[in-house]
Parts: C-alpha cells; structure tokens; sequence
C-alpha cells in the first residue's frame, strides 16, 4: 500500500500542483514568467522526489529496488505530461 501511496500518487499530486500553477502563471502573466516558473519549478521538483525518496526508503524501509524504479517512473510520465499541457497553453497564448 505504501508503494502506490508514495510511488504513484504523491509524485501524481505533486506534478498536478506544479501543472495548475503553471497554468495560471501562462494564463495570467505570459509565456515568460511561465519559462521561470519552469526553472523554479525543477528545482522544487527534486527537492520533493528526495524527499519521497527519504521517506519511502529511509523512513518506511520501502525495497528500494521496487520503490525508486515506481517512483521515477511516474515521475517522469508526469512531467511530460506537464510539458505537453503546459506547451499547448503556451501555444495558445502566443
């Protein structure tokens, strides 16, 4: 259960907040500030996938050999995901 907790929907939730700020950010003040949000946001990105890393393997002792590959793998299906939508806003926009 801590597998999908934090492997699956954590990485899940935490890109969807990034994608609805990016957004409004694209939405509301231009493709600009949306670039910077994006560098921004890769920072706060990996500050959290260390911290779901800390806490399913260090805190929960989650197999690592299950847990990291589920969790970057989702990860990573997210954040293309976000650049897609958030490309397409900013298609839209410009």
């Amino acid at each position: 259960m801590l597998y999908i907790i934090f492997g699956i929907i954590a990485p899940i939730i935490l890109n969807l907040i990034h994608l609805v700020i990016g957004i409004f950010l694209t939405i509301k003040r231009g493709n600009v500030m949306s670039v910077g949000f994006t560098a921004v946001g890769f920072l706060t990105k990996t500050i959290g996938m260390l911290f779901l890393t800390w806490i399913g393997v260090g805190i929960f002792k989650l197999d690592f050999r299950i847990y990291i590959p589920i969790l970057t793998f989702f990860w990573l299906l997210t954040h293309f995901i976000e650049a897609f939508v958030i490309k397409s806003y900013m298609k839209k926009i410009y």
